[in-house]
């Protein structure tokens, strides 16, 4: 989907001719300037606005006309820029790609710059220290992910969420290493540096923020703003694109962008932010803070980003659903009004859930979640059957594997020590005697009982068994384990590969166990084992 970068591999800089400063007031809110411009009323922007997605505009004349009669005029070209300090996108960075697809499905072209340049400088916005340095493998390993994740979405929508009948403008991918790597300091210093201000640059409020830390700011930091300002300029000097999207952290690189521009060339050039996405203590979420839920498969499952949403405040779902999803504002109404009726079936938490995995892992990957959804929560014996392999892995993610013989003819007594579900000796019997273990959801309560096909293993090979073990820390812990085989109808099974891992929390006593950060916020206490059922003995 990515457009050639072949014309964009050399930046020839033209001479830079001088042009008196002008200073632009900061706007207020856009919801309070729409009124101004009759024509935006029913427009692209007054429809992002009610949607509670864009924050700021600037200049001030954008919201009174200027910027809803560009974008009537004809397609315009629009960017924002990643920068690859992780190998994946997050929610937070959502948003911004959400925005983005606003502005393709009504016909204006849309630019994601990756900052294969700027990541190795690192944006001090809304950091409290800087980053750590990347090596250029990091850097280009994470463009390369980043690109195949944005091209992924960009599919997703197209596929899932487009009208037939409308034409959607084009979407390039482009790295801002390509204009940097040919230039050296002296000259960049030389014929960028001096259209910027030291009192301009020292004002924004992320230079602010961290010259009165005990930290304080290098140089390098300090010149992000010169350089994500000079992308914009390029970016419209090449692509002629008028319009930079960004979070609101970003308001003071964005208004840097306009400055510059507009005192190099003199052409209007317009900037939007899009609101931060908080966690329900209003906490960012990002790599920075932490708490990041990525869009990376191989980093957070389309299970795991279901349940994210599925798991929202009630306080929080309409903001989300106008937000994150392309439903008409009309659909969001009527589920909630659905919800305040019905509060208990959750309609609009699991709407919200489906359309933000429908986007970011496709069909498959919603239908993947779901599935997971019933086989761990709903009881659901035909989605355990229906599990795979990478569905397991994911469940169970991080989970450090062991090889072991299993003997024809294992109880369930056997089973549930082996892979220390319950406590050794007695106490353990008596456990299962008791009801306290549960196979593929039914009750297990006969320790003697050998495991059988069809019944404790299911047609794919898989078992799920929980227990409520007294010798936990807490004695409501369910655990849950599941055990593959390669061949469920066959019962000469020779050995099994266990996976140890968790769902969520670390259990103290359990130090031979790997856990998922991610679950840690999300999900009640489990954890289990997963099991795979081998032919053939092992070094045969």
């Amino acid at each position: 989907m990515a457009a050639s970068l072949a014309r964009t591999c050399r930046f020839s800089c033209p001479p830079l001719p001088h042009i008196s400063r002008v200073r632009w007031a900061l706007s207020a809110p856009l919801s309070s300037r729409l009124h101004c411009s009759p024509s935006s009323r029913s427009g692209l922007l007054h429809q992002l606005n009610k949607r509670g997605l864009i924050q700021d505009c600037f200049p001030e004349r954008a919201g009174q006309g200027a910027l809803p009669e560009l974008l009537e005029s004809a397609p315009q070209t629009i960017y924002c820029g990643f920068d690859p300090t992780a190998d994946s996108l997050h929610v937070g960075n959502l948003l911004a790609v959400v925005g983005l697809l606003h502005f393709r499905n009504a016909g204006h072209h849309v630019l994601a710059l990756l900052g294969g340049a700027t990541a190795h400088i690192g944006d001090p916005s809304g950091k409290t220290a800087e980053r750590e340095p990347l090596s250029p493998e990091d850097v280009e390993a994470n463009t390369r992910s980043i690109r195949e994740s944005l091209q992924r979405i960009f599919t997703n929508y197209e596929l899932n969420f487009h009208s037939c009948g409308k034409k959607l403008g084009t979407v390039t991918v482009l790295n801002n290493l390509k204009w940097y790597q040919d230039w050296d300091v002296v000259s960049f210093l030389s014929r960028v540096g001096r259209h910027f201000r030291m009192g301009t640059m020292l004002s924004r409020h992320s230079v602010q923020s961290r010259m009165k830390s005990a930290e304080g700011m290098s140089l390098t930091e300090f010149t992000y703003q010169v350089f994500q300002a000079h992308d914009f300029y390029h970016l419209n000097q090449i692509y002629g694109c008028r319009i930079q999207l960004g979070g609101t952290d970003q308001l003071g690189n964005l208004m840097s962008g306009h400055d510059y521009i507009h005192r190099v060339s003199g052409q209007e050039v317009f900037g939007l932010t899009v609101p931060l996405v908080t966690s329900s203590v209003g906490d960012k979420l990002g790599k920075t803070a932490g708490n990041a839920v990525w869009l990376n498969r191989d980093k957070t499952s389309p299970f795991e980003l279901y349940q994210f949403f599925l798991r929202q405040p009630d306080s929080t779902i309409e903001r989300f659903l106008r937000l994150f999803t392309f439903l008409p504002l009309a659909e969001v109404e009527r589920l909630m009004q659905q919800q305040r009726e019905e509060p208990g079936r959750r309609l609009a938490h699991k709407r919200l859930a489906a359309e933000v995995v429908k986007l970011v892992h496709g069909k498959d990957g919603l239908e993947s979640a779901k599935r997971c959804t019933e086989a761990l929560f709903h009881s659901s014996v035909e989605a355990l059957e229906n599990m795979t392999d990478e569905e397991l892995r994911e469940l169970f993610r991080e989970a450090p594997f062991l090889e072991t013989l299993f003997e024809p003819g294992t109880t369930v007594l056997d089973a549930c020590r082996r892979v220390h579900a319950i406590p050794e000796g007695p106490r353990g019997h008596r456990m299962i005697s008791e009801g306290a273990v549960h196979i593929n959801h039914l009750r297990a309560d006969d320790p003697d009982r050998v495991l059988v096909p069809k019944l404790h293993i299911l047609s794919n090979g898989l078992s799920l068994l929980r227990s409520a073990s007294p010798s936990l820390p807490h004695a409501t812990v369910r655990v849950p384990i599941a055990i593959l085989g390669t061949d469920a109808q066959s019962a000469d099974f020779d050995h099994y590969r266990t996976y140890h891992g968790s769902l969520l929390h670390r259990l103290p006593d359990l130090q031979d166990h790997a856990f998922t950060p991610f679950c840690q916020r999300h999900q009640p206490a489990l954890f289990g084992t997963l099991h795979r059922w081998a032919h053939g003995r092992r070094g045969d």
